[in-house]
């Protein structure tokens, strides 16, 4: 018997055969969902081996080794109740974590928020950059639920829908959709000018279809603005929910895409780096979860011509839904990911 967990983080223990069945399944219900290509039978006997190593710890082998990029790095050792400040918070990611980028963030970690205060922001980026050497994105949320009513000005979609008002619904994330640009626009303009490296759109399609496509034409008129910017946008979700149902970008509806269809998107905006998500089943083992964001991310892989930097830990990416990875997952889910998911980056 070998030791794996389930998606909730739970120890348990599965026969090689069980490993290998689960992996199948996960690999057929993403090929059901996302029609795309299910994996060769060597790549399943690769992730079979993988996750039946009674090691601990595994890696990629020498010479395949991806690029670590870290979303919200300057808040997330504060989750720990490690409060050091941002700028020693993303040394340490510099220096302990090995991160090859990091990213300044502010713990509200929405666009909205950050415009009040967007002058204290970069007088922190900047000294940031002069306490650091990789490269620093500024990095936040579009978070367009913050522009509903009781935190907004527009009425809440999510009241309106269950009344059957559709269009009062679809006419509020319209609203919404612009509010949530001028926000990205301008904070992500200021932090610029103030040195940042790059921009990350983290969590894009939290709201649905409207958080996608307020991101990628925040992406476009950014990038009309400043041509050298590097845009980074990392998703939310593996399915983008059609919140409102009827928003298109470049004649394609946004409404129900995957992985290896956003990126598609994402290049059409003008993104640089495109971060896809695979969330993870709490009912099913990791085996079981490996399977399907291997099969997704692989697709995702082939179809971008730009760079995709799978989002990996805390209920994403053949990781358990816990707040610190665990271990043997993490590592296991990684070297799946760069060894035969065919990622850029993690």
């Amino acid at each position: 018997m070998v030791q794996t967990r389930m998606g909730d983080g739970m120890k348990i223990e599965m026969s090689e055969d069980e490993i290998r069945e689960d992996i199948v399944r996960g690999v057929e219900d993403a090929v059901d969902r996302a029609k795309i290509d299910t994996l060769p039978q060597e790549e399943i006997d690769y992730l079979t081996d993988l996750y039946t190593r009674p090691s601990k710890f595994v890696s990629v082998e020498p010479g395949n080794e991806v690029v670590l990029t870290f979303d919200e790095g300057s808040v997330k050792l504060k989750r720990l109740v490690i409060s050091i400040g941002r700028i020693p918070d993303l040394q340490i990611y510099e220096r302990v974590f090995c991160s090859d980028t990091a990213e300044l963030a502010h713990v509200d970690y929405s666009f909205k928020p950050v415009k009040p205060i967007i002058a204290e922001e970069q007088i922190e980026m900047e000294q940031a950059l002069l306490s650091t050497i990789l490269p620093l994105y500024y990095g936040a949320m579009p978070n367009l639920s913050l522009y509903s009513q009781p935190d907004g000005e527009f009425p809440n979609p999510a009241e309106l829908l269950p009344k059957g008002k559709i269009d009062e619904a679809q006419k509020a994330y319209e609203g919404m959709i612009e509010h949530g640009i001028k926000d990205m626009v301008f904070v992500s303009s200021k932090m610029y000018e103030a040195g940042a490296d790059g921009i990350n759109f983290d969590t894009t399609g939290s709201a649905g279809e409207p958080d996608f496509l307020a991101a990628l034409r925040a992406t476009e008129k950014l990038k009309e603005k400043y041509p050298d910017i590097s845009i980074e946008m990392g998703m939310s979700n593996e399915f983008v929910l059609g919140m409102h149902g009827d928003l298109e970008y470049e004649g394609t509806n946004l409404a129900g895409l995957y992985p290896h269809e956003q990126v598609k998107m994402a290049e059409k905006a003008g993104v640089d780096v495109f971060g896809p998500v695979v969330n993870i089943n709490s009912s099913e083992s990791i085996p079981w979860n490996i399977g399907r964001t291997v099969a997704m991310m692989k697709a995702c892989a082939e179809e971008a011509d730009i760079p995709v930097h799978a989002n990996v830990g805390m209920g994403v990416g053949g990781v358990p839904i816990v707040e610190t990875p665990p271990a043997d997952s993490l590592c296991r889910a990684s070297v799946a990911l760069a060894e035969i998911g065919k990622q850029d980056g993690l």
